[in-house]
């Protein structure tokens, strides 16, 4: 079940597509997204911007807007000087989240200096100017996420499906390492594994998947380091060995394409300034990090149409379960494969598999209970996942 997305092609989203558009005399009908223009700025007065649409560009000065508009374009600004983008052309890199720390530390990360602002700003209630700035960021990547799924369903990707899983877990605990050969075991069978970008279990899942060309004792190895700072509270040793196992692994950050092996490069994660006192999760290759918690949760069940497995966790993780059942219950988003619960001791002691059995067999669509397994083995997780979508 590979996620299809239909998607115009008249965003304007890098320097280089604007020079192309300029060079045919027209950005009429095209939407000019987060460009900043200040300096050496194109001679618009050239071309037709009739109908165009700038969003979250910045301009030499306010006449230059303000001509554009009079002459029939449409502008929604950044509301202010932000710490981010208010419309991102593209997902995030790890590369570009950890930007600032070999010089400030973890306080002085991007990441970290726009969850400050965030915090600042109100967190999640933020006054009018913050908020539409915030919801032009997350629209920004909402954009940018059907342009990589376009581009994973155009490169005939495979299935998609979520890693679940604690944000507690510690690296190099028995469960830490079982979830990363999951993860690299799923890359390697040409699923995209997808996260919600956290530390623990999040970040097993994608280091699993970054590691998926490597071997198995290379793999071991980089979980032995990073199991020498193994708390994410302890942000500046945590985040420093996550960055020294990208290169001993190999960076994926310089490769832009999206094709059927992109998977095998740590696929996606998709984290929320929500819990920016969390450090970033920096083994995935693409991370559609978002300020809204609530679009972000179901962004990631949404796109996880091949299936979820659900390492432990806890209350995060069970909403996760039960959000996830909603939809199947339902039918609201199409063909779904199963759901699969990585720890029989754990989900018995935490009955969610069993209750929901007894919710699916009454289903809009009938009996979809078969859709839950239970099982304490990575390679049996993996068929559940690789096999549904075959079938399907």
């Amino acid at each position: 079940m590979t996620v299809r997305f239909d998607h115009s092609a008249t965003d304007v989203e890098s320097r280089e597509e604007l020079d192309a558009h300029l060079a045919d005399g027209t950005l009429s009908g095209l939407t000019v997204q987060g460009l900043d223009l200040r300096q050496d700025c194109p001679d618009l007065a050239v071309v037709d911007v009739a109908d165009a649409m700038f969003i979250g560009c910045r301009f030499p000065d306010e006449a230059t807007a303000a001509t554009l508009i009079t002459r029939g374009a449409h502008i929604i600004p950044t509301f202010g000087e932000t710490p981010y983008s208010t419309q991102p052309g593209h997902l995030y890199t790890a590369a570009e989240l950890a930007a600032g720390f070999a010089e400030g530390g973890f306080a002085g990360m991007f990441d970290t200096r726009v969850y400050r602002h965030y915090v600042e700003r109100g967190e999640a209630m933020p006054e009018t100017r913050e908020a539409l700035a915030q919801r032009l960021h997350d629209s920004g990547i909402d954009n940018a996420l059907l342009d990589l799924m376009r581009g994973w369903s155009h490169h005939e990707g495979g299935p998609v499906a979520g890693i679940m899983g604690g944000h507690a877990e510690l690296r190099g605990t028995p469960e830490y390492r079982k979830v990363t050969r999951l993860g690299r075991k799923l890359a390697r069978a040409g699923v995209l594994v997808v996260t919600g970008g956290g530390p623990g279990a999040m970040e097993a899942a994608n280091l699993g998947a970054y590691a998926a060309d490597t071997s198995e004792t290379a793999l071991a190895r980089a979980v032995d380091l990073l199991a020498e700072h193994p708390d994410f509270r302890d942000h500046d040793p945590f985040t420093a060995v996550a960055l020294r196992v990208r290169k001993e692994l190999g960076d994926h950050d310089h490769n832009g394409i999206v094709n059927a092996a992109w998977s095998r490069q740590g696929g996606l994660s998709i984290p929320t300034w929500l819990y920016g006192h969390e450090p970033a999760n920096l083994f995935a290759s693409r991370i559609a990090k978002y300020f809204s918690n609530a679009i972000r949760e179901d962004t990631i069940l949404r796109l996880a149409r091949g299936g979820i497995v659900f390492a432990p966790g806890r209350a995060g993780t069970v909403q996760e379960v039960f959000q996830a059942a909603t939809k199947i219950f339902y039918n609201s988003d199409g063909p779904t494969g199963p759901m699969v619960f990585l720890g029989v001791d754990y989900w018995a002691g935490l009955p969610a598999p069993e209750l929901l059995r007894t919710l699916l067999r009454d289903s809009r669509d009938g009996d979809r209970s078969g859709l839950v397994h239970v099982t304490d083995d990575t390679d049996e997780a993996v068929a559940l996942i690789v096999e549904a979508n075959v079938a399907g």
